[in-house]
């Protein structure tokens, strides 16, 4: 893989979405994680551009909590270029990201699954920390993000599935995407984040927990990650 040395962690969206094109532009287009990072940059391109219409209650908090959230995806990134092991979320698409048995959609949703699973809560967290925040004041425009993301399932639908004349009920492809719900993801990793909130203080614990999440998330990963017959 044609990428070398950790980068500096990006400090804006603009930055951002410079790391995610610079990646996608070296990596082969059918490997996993450019599958995943095209989805990916294109909500990131689309929540940037909604940082300047009014869109966001607080933009300025939003673009922090977008930049801390994308960097947790980079840093699982640059750890697997190192040869180290990312965090447990993300490493069944780090292993089977050139697999020929797994489809395109399934390296997109194995992709999601960890970064909403894992990271947003982390990056929930890190942001009301920074800026002192109680987790109501991030409240409105995590809905709004979630708004910007109803968007994504539909994207990958459209972009990465088969036609309606290939893929039908019986499928193995249709029971597996249809297994994984976004919404789902989403409601849990604020419920994670509200748990962390509540742990602060609590470093011991805070560990145990934020592991847990990591390794049962890498599970849900596996799953979605599972070969499928070609035909």
């Amino acid at each position: 893989m044609p990428i070398h040395a950790p980068r500096l962690a990006p400090r804006t969206v603009k930055s951002v979405v410079a790391r995610m094109r610079a990646l996608g532009a070296a990596l082969p287009p059918g490997d996993g994680v450019a599958v995943f990072n095209r989805v990916y940059l294109s909500v990131t391109e689309e929540v940037g551009r909604r940082l300047t219409t009014g869109y966001f209650q607080d933009p300025a908090a939003t673009e922090e909590l977008d930049v801390r959230f994308a960097g947790r995806y980079l840093e699982a990134v640059d750890a697997a270029v190192a040869g180290r092991r990312p965090p447990a979320c993300w490493r069944p698409l780090f292993q089977l990201r050139r697999h020929p048995g797994v489809r395109p959609v399934q390296f997109a949703l194995a992709g999601i699954n960890a970064h909403i699973g894992h990271d947003l809560a982390l990056a929930l967290l890190d942001t009301c920390r920074a800026r002192a925040l109680e987790p109501t004041a991030l409240e409105g425009d995590f809905d709004r993000i979630g708004t910007v993301l109803t968007g994504l399932e539909e994207r990958i639908r459209e972009d990465l599935m088969p036609g309606p004349d290939v893929l039908d009920v019986a499928d193995p492809l249709t029971h597996l995407v249809g297994s994984w719900s976004l919404d789902a993801a989403r409601d849990a990793a604020w419920a994670t984040f509200r748990t962390l909130w509540g742990l602060r203080g609590l470093p011991e614990l805070t560990e145990e927990f934020v592991a847990r999440v990591d390794a049962s998330v890498g599970l849900v990963g596996r799953f979605l990650l599972t070969p499928l017959p070609s035909g």
